[in-house]
């Protein structure tokens, strides 16, 4: 069929063809860009590039001490050896680094004591530098390298980092390629005759190395970026452009930190005759010509920990200072600093040696070791922590108690810490607080080992089914508490059906230890199975509750997303309560209102919104003392920390529950319950003519404490009238130690692995002494109530950055102290209405040191810089509200007027 020009339809066709050919026209050669021609070396030349290599390490803040940097200069001879017959694009490459120079200064421009840019001989073995490295190279990909014989680790890792250069893909894309930094996610992207590859070091997969906290809100934030810039002319590459940047901080202060830069150019010089391509028919064979003895290497890096010759051992220690008794002053920051370097030496020392520490100690410092062997946790510390450890003999009975914290607080637990603590729990004839002891911290073990995903380990499948199954076997209220609070500790979600059935039908103790645990677990976890459960113990549904157990059912429904209907029915029932409760819990809705952070605050001001529901009749001012408050304490770019206070009171006034605690919660979403001490006074409504209703009848006041997220074992002031009688009519009882001791709170080691091949270790080391005591004073003549928490305690930070190569050594380190007081104090007069009560929060004056060093080191080149900076901030008594300041100067002038 003819084809018609006049038709306006093929005129149409004709002009979508012409368009296509033209796109056609234009994209083709954009296309055609998007393409390399395979990268390769001819045979019998030798080409020589010019390689630099040149970084800096500096603190993230502009501080006096400065940063340190480093260049690099040499050539580099890469020849082809052999070509696989049967696989042309398979090439076997040699690669030899030679006339090495380095240049290192400190970044201190006042310094007179440094020459900036000095030429300094390299600290290395030039020969073993000087070995060439051998590659296997196809189409820009590595498959494998070879040197003739082990040389230093250090020579090796720059060798590494120089082969990761000639990892190159010839076209754009993303891949898991392996180089220096492990197995790694890369995207090439190609533009003309040059490539990029860009990094995600983050992806990037090796062998382990170092360790690091199971909360992340003590560890470090790491933010890499790696570039590779790649410039070809055919199938030669001409240059080589590699920048990287590695911003290391800590969660909790992200100003401490440092800032590394690396960047690697290698740039092709000259083109010389090379030797002669050698002849094979495969690679075994050239390997048996070029190397007696190959040796395949990987090219992921491997880091070592730096040998330290001038750290202080025990050896030398047993020697100085093991037998003397020195002064432990828990709020000294140099107490901490103290304890941190005696762990630092443990890591390092024989169990021969641990054990002659423990038993040659003076009395008073053997329990200041042993915390410090749990925080060392080697194999030679527990090893020797269970032949001088007896958990029978009751003259170690508090040195055992003491090991056991130890253990639940450290910040990583091993495996075989808990199958220490589970061995030693084994023995008969235990004293009750150390069999309570334990399984409290066989809970918290489980839980961090869960969290380090070990949660299938023998040994802890074991211990959970041992815990369920006591559990169930027991008859007693006491045994069941303590293994629900093992249960909290552990806060697995796989406990939550348990805690259900025993908030649910448990005894009232028991349902009030079982809900204190669901209190525990973020929203996540808390379904609607669980917020039925709530809505019925609330409610009373199906039996009666404690009052305490229907406000905390109360506040899981309010804490964890609940729908608009959930929030009404808790206001409407609100108002048939009794009114020490009822003004509980409407204290509870106000604080979550006024909570700028709280994640339920919109859905309740918009159900707010609604005049049926905010008005006098559900939220007018009720008679009763009883508030539940919570406001923060320190607001910074990294983290919020609060302080939250909840005071139940019987309906005749007298304080029946005080919960005072301390959260801090990271703007990453890591948080920490860094303190929780909860006092309880049970069976005075007789003694006063008030009406018990549900309460228990038994004399009782006592203690509940939470620390870094772990349950301590419950403490009993006093239990019963005789006991009641003797310690606290018309007398004051003497503080009760609710923990006393040093704990390693940060402990973190990684290695950074730069594409150079310089190595860089970054470890963190953080240390708290701490001292917590509670006291409960109740006059029943003069209707007085005293309670008080005093805290003190020295936190210590040591943050350093250690950068390694063969002709240079930096590093750059962080120090911070800090001292620390903090007394909370509850006062109450039960003679007037309403009952007048203060609460009073005071910090003491915090002193503050950060110590600022950088050092660098080569053959015939030494320095340190030291700066420092201190800081002391006034102490303060913190106002919690208006109704509280107004009660406080009314009973302190009382009292003064005594």
């Amino acid at each position: 069929m003819p084809f018609d020009f006049a038709d306006p339809s093929h005129t149409m066709k004709l002009q979508a063809i012409s368009r296509y050919c033209w796109l056609l026209f234009f994209f083709f050669p954009i296309a055609a860009k998007e393409t390399l021609e395979d990268p390769s070396f001819q045979s019998g030349i030798l080409y020589q590039y010019r390689y630099t290599l040149d970084g800096h390490i500096n603190y993230l803040s502009k501080l006096p001490a400065g940063g340190s940097k480093f260049k690099a200069e040499a050539l580099v001879d890469v020849h082809l050896l052999w070509r696989n017959p049967m696989e042309p694009t398979q090439q076997f490459l040699q690669i030899q680094i030679h006339d090495l120079q380095s240049y290192h200064g400190l970044e201190e421009k006042k310094s007179q004591n440094v020459n900036k840019n000095q030429s300094v001989k390299p600290s290395l073995n030039t020969a073993d530098l000087e070995q060439p490295i051998f590659l296997l190279w196809n189409k820009g990909k590595i498959e494998g390298l070879y040197e003739g014989k082990a040389g230093e680790p250090l020579n090796l890792e720059l060798k590494r980092g120089l082969a990761s250069l000639l990892q190159l893909q010839a076209h754009s894309g993303t891949v898991t390629e392996e180089d220096i930094s492990g197995s790694c996610q890369v995207i090439y992207t190609i533009s003309g005759d040059s490539a990029v590859k860009t990094k995600d070091i983050h992806s990037c997969t090796r062998l382990k190395f170092g360790f690091s906290s199971v909360n992340k809100i003590f560890g470090v934030l790491w933010q890499p970026t790696s570039k590779i810039h790649y410039a070809l002319e055919g199938k030669l590459i001409k240059s080589v452009l590699s920048e990287e940047s590695h911003i290391i901080s800590l969660t909790l202060k992200s100003s401490t930190g440092v800032h590394i830069n690396s960047r690697q150019h290698l740039e092709l010089v000259t083109q010389v005759p090379g030797p002669k391509e050698l002849q094979g028919k495969n690679l075994e064979d050239v390997l048996a010509i070029v190397l007696q003895k190959p040796q395949p290497i990987d090219i992921a890096s491997d880091p070592a920990k730096r040998i330290c010759t001038q750290c202080p051992t025990l050896r030398k220690y047993l020697k100085t200072h093991a037998k003397k008794k020195l002064k432990m002053d828990l709020s000294r920051a140099s107490t901490t600093w103290r304890f941190c370097k005696v762990v630092r030496m443990l890591r390092d020392a024989k169990k021969k040696d641990i054990l002659l520490l423990l038993k040659g100690a003076p009395e008073s410092m053997v329990p200041f070791y042993v915390e410090a062997a749990v925080a060392a946790q080697t194999t030679s510390c527990l090893t020797a922590l269970s032949e001088f450890l007896d958990f029978g003999n009751k003259k170690q009975t508090q040195l055992v108690e003491k090991f056991l914290y130890a253990a639940a607080l450290s910040p990583r637990p091993s495996k075989e810490l808990l199958r220490l603590v589970l061995d030693k729990l084994s023995e008969k004839k235990l004293d009750r607080a150390i069999s309570e002891t334990g399984n409290l911290v066989s809970g918290s073990l489980l839980g961090k080992l869960c969290r380090l995903e070990l949660c299938d380990l023998q040994e802890v499948r074991l211990k959970m089914e041992t815990i369920l199954q006591g559990l169930k076997n027991t008859n007693r209220d006491s045994e069941r508490m303590i293994y629900l609070l093992s249960l909290k500790t552990a806060l697995l979600p796989e406990s939550i059906s348990t805690f259900l059935h025993y908030a649910e039908e448990g005894s009232a103790a028991v349902s009030a230890t079982a809900l204190s645990a669901l209190q525990r677990y973020s929203s996540e976890h808390i379904s609607g199975t669980v917020k039925m459960a709530m809505k019925r113990i609330f409610h009373q549904t199906r039996r009666h509750y404690l009052k305490t157990s229907r406000l905390a059912a109360a506040e899981i429904l309010l804490e964890n997303n609940p729908s608009p209907m959930d929030f009404i029915n808790v206001v409407l029932a609100a108002r048939e309560l009794e009114p020490e409760m009822s003004r509980f819990l409407l204290s509870k809705i106000q604080g979550i209102v006024h909570s700028h952070h709280h994640p339920t605050r919109q859905l309740i001001k918009d159900v707010l919104k609604d005049p049926q529901i905010n008005n006098y009749y559900f939220f007018s001012s009720e008679a009763g003392s009883s508030i539940s408050f919570s406001g923060p304490l320190t607001v910074t770019n990294d983290s919020l920390s609060t302080f939250g206070l909840e005071l139940l009171f019987s309906d005749i006034g007298l304080l029946r529950k005080s919960t005072t605690s301390f959260d801090v919660l990271s703007h990453h979403g890591h948080q920490l319950q860094a303190a929780q001490v909860t006092i309880e006074a049970k069976g005075f409504e007789n003694i006063m003519g008030g009406n018990p209703g549900d309460e228990e009848e038994d004399f009782m006041a006592g203690m509940s404490a939470v620390l870094l997220d772990v349950q301590l074992r419950p403490v009993a002031f006093f239990e019963g009238y005789a006991d009641l009688m003797s310690k606290v009519l018309m007398s004051s009882v003497e503080p009760t130690s609710v923990v006393k001791g040093n704990v390693l709170l940060m402990d973190h080691q990684q290695a950074v692995p730069l594409q150079s091949g310089l190595q860089t270790i970054i470890t963190l080391q953080g240390g708290l002494g701490l001292d917590v005591s509670a006291d409960i004073n109740v006059n029943l003549w003069e209707q007085e109530f005293k309670t008080g928490i005093k805290t003190r305690g020295a936190l210590t930070i040591d943050f350093q950055a250690e950068l390694d190569a063969p002709f240079y050594q930096a590093t750059v380190r962080s120090q911070t102290e800090a001292e620390m007081a903090t007394s909370f104090k509850t006062s109450a007069k039960f003679l007037d209405t309403p009952v007048l009560m203060c609460l009073q929060l005071t910090e003491d004056q915090v002193s503050y040191r950060e110590i600022f060093t950088v050092s660098e080191s080569s053959t015939n080149h030494s320095r340190t810089v030291r700066k420092q900076r201190r800081a002391t901030i006034p102490g303060r008594e913190l106002p919690l509200h208006q109704t509280n300041s107004a009660m406080c100067k009314i009973l302190l002038a009382q009292t003064v007027g005594q």
